[in-house]
């Protein structure tokens, strides 16, 4: 009959932790029954327990994923080489096109003076043709 009383007990401040646990409200009428069952020091033993069951779980988990973690952060930092690297392949290839194009700006800017040349010399051509009956006779 003692064992039976016992997991009575047990599964009373079981049904206490659950409330806790559960309710984030308010704890009072929780923590009264508790107390005014004057067992206190028991519940505070078995709370014990669920702290360190809860805690194993908690270790449980962190070392799961600890290695995922890891591998990520190496990831992180492969990701973050290789973008240092492509930026620099592209601050390259900008100052390759600044050139090319300050290059193109200077021939066009040629080319432009020239066809300019050209149009003078096609004018000139073309006034002296209508001169040339003056000049022949």
């Amino acid at each position: 009959m003692d064992n039976v009383n016992l997991d009575v007990r047990h599964q009373h401040y079981e049904l206490f932790l659950q409330e806790i646990e559960g309710i984030d409200d308010y704890w009072g009428p929780t923590f009264r029954a508790i107390y005014d069952g004057d067992e206190h020091q028991k519940f505070m033993e078995q709370l014990d327990t669920r702290i360190k069951n809860h805690d194993r779980d908690i270790e449980r988990m962190c070392n799961f994923h600890y290695q995922g973690f890891i591998d990520s952060i190496r990831e992180l930092l492969q990701v973050r080489s290789q973008a240092q690297k492509l930026n620099s392949e592209v601050v390259e290839m900008d100052e390759a096109l600044q050139n090319s194009a300050a290059k193109v700006m200077e021939k066009s800017e040629e080319l432009v003076r020239a066809r300019k040349v050209e149009k003078n010399i096609a004018g000139a051509i073309e006034n002296l043709s209508q001169c040339l009956p003056v000049l022949n006779t």
